[in-house]
C-alpha cells in the first residue's frame, strides 16, 4: 500500500524536490540517535534538532520528567519536519522507560558526561554497535539515574577554564567526529528499504499542501476497484 500511494503522491511535488529527498534519506542513519534529558530552553532545543538534521540523525528522543521541550521555530528552521521526535512522558521515571526502550532496540546507552570509566571522544568506536547518546540539562547535565544506567560514558575532551560546552554545542561536537567515523567505516549504517519508505511517504504528506484530501481520494479510488 505505501510503495502505490507513495508513487500517487509523487505526481504533486517538483523532480527536483523527489530527487533530494532520495538523496538525503541515502544519509540517513539510525544507527546512532540522540537523546535529550529534560531539555528547558528552547533556543537550545531547537538547535539540537537543526544539528542532527544536518548529520542525518533521523530520530531524536525526547524525556520529559520536568520540563516540556519546546521547539522555537527561528531556530530549528524547520529542521523537526523532516526527523522523528519520540517522546517520553507519561511514566514516573521517564529516563528509565526511554533507557529501556533504547536496548530493547539494540542500542548502548552512553551519557556524554565525564566519569571514572569514561572515554574521550576520538577514542570511542562507533562501530561497536548503535549508539544512543544522551544529553543532559544545560545547568545540571544528566540525571543519577541515567547516569547510573548507563552503559558507557564519553566526554569531549576541554583545556580551559570553562567546565563544560553549551548542549547544542556539544551535539554539534560529537555528532560530527561520530558520524564522520561511521561514513568511514564498513559498518551497515544506513536506512532500510522500508524504513526509507515510510519516511518518503511521512514527508511528502509534510511537503504536499492538502495532501489527506489527496490520500482520502486514492483511497477512495483504490477500493473502489
Amino acid at each position: 500500500m505505501n510503495s502505490d500511494l507513495i508513487n500517487y503522491l509523487e505526481q504533486f511535488i517538483t523532480q527536483q524536490r523527489l530527487n533530494l529527498f532520495h538523496q538525503i534519506l541515502n544519509q540517513r542513519t539510525r544507527y546512532i540517535t540522540v537523546v535529550l534529558e529534560d531539555i528547558y530552553q528552547s533556543q537550545n532545543a531547537s538547535a539540537v534538532l537543526r544539528t542532527a538534521d544536518c548529520f542525518g540523525i533521523q530520530d531524536i528522543h525526547i524525556i520529559e520528567n520536568k520540563n516540556e521541550y519546546q521547539i522555537n521555530p527561528d531556530v530549528a528552521l524547520g529542521s523537526y519536519k523532516w526527523l522523528n521526535l519520540v517522546k517520553y512522558n507519561n511514566q514516573k521515571s521517564n529516563t528509565l522507560e526511554a533507557i529501556s526502550d533504547l536496548k530493547k532496540q539494540g542500542y548502548r546507552i552512553v551519557a556524554t558526561t565525564p566519569h571514572t570509566n569514561d572515554v574521550n571522544l576520538e577514542d570511542f568506536d562507533v562501530t561497536q554497535g548503535k549508539t544512543a547518546l544522551f544529553f543532559g540539562t544545560e545547568l545540571n547535565g544528566l540525571s543519577d539515574i541515567m547516569i547510573v544506567n548507563a552503559d558507557e560514558y564519553i566526554k569531549i575532551p576541554m583545556v580551559g577554564f570553562t567546565e563544560s560546552f553549551n548542549i547544542s554545542v556539544s551535539v554539534a561536537i560529537i555528532l560530527h567526529h561520530l558520524t564522520s567515523s561511521l561514513r568511514k567505516s564498513e559498518i551497515d549504517w544506513q536506512l532500510s528499504d522500508n524504513e526509507k519508505e515510510e519516511i518518503l511517504l511521512e514527508w511528502l504528506k509534510k511537503t504536499i499542501k492538502k495532501s489527506s484530501l489527496l490520500i482520502d481520494d486514492f483511497l477512495s479510488k483504490k477500493n473502489n476497484f
